[in-house]
């Protein structure tokens, strides 16, 4: 046990109330609930709270588009949000929504701080208004040309194709992402927080060993840009909290979203008699209060955040810590190859410890990305928990329960314990630390020592020998033992497996209680405690978190122009702006193969300067794959990916002529290029 206790507030990043948790989402929840729990086992007074982030324009408009009011959409998705979290065995102290009474007062109150002590400036900007849905719009909201690169239906602010960020006024042809009109330029005043003022401030605490230091660094190059003043506040209609003496001004989302971490608080506190809000949130506060986040929200939690609590007269956070995102099988998780995963779909086919394990095992106190191999997932689970962990219990238990009356033996020899005992403050230190991989690795070390030591001993092969009862109830008595302390070890990683095993040893696991002498203690019947992970349930997640597919059977479609007297009558005309959807673009054909029992198909590698992808075309009439490699071709390059028996076709090349073996594509010498558009 530590020598004094601590009074600690930890909260993850608040999850926003327009869409279901997915994987990506969980690495952050589990790293921040082992942390809480770790300490709790410690004896600290810890607090784990959250919220929903239930305000802003995305928001307002999917609620539109449901027909229903926002404050139900929120409602629902919060319901939903608790139920994952729950099922993962996340355990919050409050989880909360930022659209309560508590944040409303609070984010008023910390505005009028800020600017009765002068650090709210206004000033009039001119920004882009939707005339039929009389509203100004958020950058993401407004789509067009990028001023730089000229690709097509990109959003207001940055390009997907080259990169550039600029401001909405500078995209060609724009048009408003809500109603497809042509947005004008109108003026309005706003409302903006003098981050500059606190420039000397955020730079002492940035480098005071309150953030990581990559995070350090990184937010040094905002200084060399010149920090600027940040606009807090947007016009009706929004859906969020109006400006204290501002009618028609709300505040911007991201303004009151890291107040939702003080109004969950405010709530656990007015729920219960023991807490003190001013003790965590006062500027003389003696607690720890610890914010864990992903990399892309570092500024508004390292920069805005900090400075606004300084503004106002209240504590900063002890420490800002930041993790990198999650990949699947090496890749951005995606919705096309089934990848993209719910956390619902994960916890319909699978245990949730086990990727809390998983998670836990390559967590890391820097901001890397996390990789979920599938593959590696399934075998380190199956190796470490129930090939290490839980065989030491099953290999052993059952003679105590037959042979022993269920009780277990004063140990003699307490060499191995003693070892095992020796490595708490160690393991302590790296769940303290956040180098939650390593802690992992000690234990599952620890769990080898105790499993060779049942081997060598063979308490299977004593059991039958009258004269060696006695030792086989040491060596088996010792193994349970051993158990004991890996899964108080593992406790704030596995809290359902901790459960039972309590359940099972009849007692508490405490990180107190490590040395206690079980001499005599008597033990329940063991039951099973972990099944294995078979690849058909990973293989059913995938499937079931498929998109756009068509996984059935269909004939293979000749990805060719008819001649105009082959055509049939046009049945089924489109809009010019349906037409205006399909993104052309020239590729070049970097390999092609023949498909193993298909008639027309070719396989074709597409390479569209920079991208590959992958598409089946019924060319084979016309070319060899050998005559195609280096050619170029023009392809919809947005299509979505279809799945034939023979893999996942990512679009369409097209190829012109009569049909059979007079169909032409172009070659090298004609002067496109690879990723260019067609127009």
């Amino acid at each position: 046990m530590a020598n004094s206790q601590r009074k600690i507030l930890v909260t993850s990043a608040l999850p926003y109330a327009n869409g279901p948790i997915h994987l990506g989402h969980m690495l952050e929840y589990i790293q921040t609930d082992i942390w809480s729990r770790f300490q709790k086992l410690r004896g600290h007074e810890c607090h784990y709270i959250c919220a929903d982030d239930a305000h802003g324009t995305p928001i307002m408009l999917k609620a539109q588009q449901m027909g229903i009011a926002p404050e139900e959409m929120i409602a629902q998705v919060q319901k939903e949000h608790e139920k994952d979290f729950a099922d993962f065995n996340i355990q919050f102290d409050n989880f909360h929504s930022t659209h309560s009474d508590e944040n409303r007062e609070l984010a008023s109150q910390i505005y009028i701080k800020l600017r009765d002590a002068g650090y709210i400036k206004t000033k009039t900007i001119s920004q882009l208004f939707d005339p039929e849905k009389s509203m100004f719009l958020p950058d993401r909201f407004v789509k067009g040309t990028c001023p730089r690169c000229k690709s097509e239906d990109q959003y207001g602010d940055n390009c997907d194709n080259c990169g550039a960020t600029y401001s909405t006024t500078d995209l060609i042809n724009p048009k408003s992402a809500v109603s497809g009109a042509t947005p004008v330029m109108k003026d309005t005043e706003h409302f903006f927080f003098d981050l500059p003022a606190f420039e000397g401030m955020l730079k002492e605490w940035i480098n005071s060993g309150s953030l990581q230091q990559e995070m350090a660094n990184k937010l040094g190059e905002w200084f060399e840009q010149g920090l600027q003043q940040w606009d807090i506040s947007r016009d009706a209609p929004y859906f969020g909290f109006e400006i204290p003496d501002a009618p028609g001004k709300f505040f911007y989302v991201w303004l009151d979203a890291p107040i939702g971490y003080m109004g969950s608080f405010k709530n656990l506190c007015d729920k219960r008699d023991d807490l003190n809000f001013d003790d965590f949130w006062s500027k003389d506060s003696t607690a720890e209060v610890y914010h864990f986040i992903g990399k892309d929200i570092v500024y508004f939690h390292s920069l805005f955040w900090p400075a606004m609590l300084e503004g106002a007269g209240l504590r900063k956070p002890t420490s800002v810590y930041a993790h990198g995102y999650v990949t699947v099988n090496g890749a951005k998780m995606s919705k096309s190859k089934g990848t993209f995963i719910k956390a619902r779909t994960y916890l319909d086919n699978l245990d949730p410890e086990y990727l809390r394990y998983y998670y836990a095992a390559k967590l890391s106190s820097r901001i890397d990305d996390l990789d979920l191999n599938l593959e590696d997932f399934a075998q380190r689970v199956n190796s470490d928990l129930v090939g290490k962990l839980v065989n030491l219990a099953s290999r052993t238990a059952g003679f105590i329960s037959k042979r022993f009356d269920g009780k277990l033996a004063k140990i003699n020899d307490t060499s191995l314990t003693t070892s095992f005992l020796a490595k708490q403050e160690s393991i302590a230190n790296f769940y303290e630390t956040r180098e939650y991989g390593k802690a992992m690795r000690e234990i599952m070390t620890l769990a080898d020592i105790a499993n060779a030591y049942v081997a060598d001993s063979a308490p299977w092969q004593l059991i039958k020998e009258d004269d060696k009862q006695e030792e086989a109830h040491q060596v088996c008595s010792n193994a349970l033992n051993l158990f004991r302390i890996l899964v108080t070890y593992l406790k704030p990683v596995l809290p359902k497996l901790a459960q039972d095993v309590e359940a099972f040893l009849q007692m508490e696991l405490t990180w107190d209680n490590l040395d206690i002498d079980l001499a005599g203690h008597e033990i329940a019947k063991f039951k099973a405690l972990m099944q294995r992970v078979e690849m058909k349930s990973i293989e059913a997640i995938i499937e079931a978190s498929t998109e756009n597919l068509q996984v059935t059977a269909e004939p293979e479609v000749k990805a060719e122009v008819k001649s105009p007297l082959e055509q049939d009558p046009i049945s089924d005309e489109i809009s010019f702006d349906d037409f205006a959807k399909i993104d052309l673009r020239i590729a070049r054909i970097a390999k092609a193969e023949h498909v193993k029992e298909a008639n027309k198909l070719l396989r074709l590698e597409l390479d569209l300067g920079g991208e590959t992808k992958q598409v089946f075309a019924g060319i084979k009439s016309a070319y060899a794959p050998e005559d195609l490699e280096g050619k170029l071709t023009v392809m919809v390059a947005n299509l979505a990916p279809r799945q034939m028996r023979f893999g996942v076709s990512e679009g369409m090349v097209l190829a012109a002529g009569p049909g059979g073996k007079d169909l032409w594509i172009m070659e090298p010498h004609e002067g496109a290029q690879p990723g260019m558009k067609v127009k």
